[in-house]
């Protein structure tokens, strides 16, 4: 959660797509799902996006 605090992170979309994994490992599946669409919403390659909305639809 420190790493996400900082500004400098907070548009990096690697840091959302691995917070969305790592909730999803946990059973969080409703916080994964925000995590991985935030991660889908970040980044500007169209394949990348593609697979984060589909973690994002079904992230467990």
């Amino acid at each position: 959660q420190q790493l996400a605090a900082d500004p400098r992170l907070q548009q990096y979309a690697p840091l959302a797509a691995v917070q969305g994994d790592l909730l999803s490992q946990l059973g969080r599946a409703a916080e994964a799902a925000e995590a991985f669409a935030r991660a889908a919403a970040l980044t500007t390659n169209v394949r990348e996006k593609a697979l984060l909305q589909a973690r994002a639809r079904h992230p467990a």
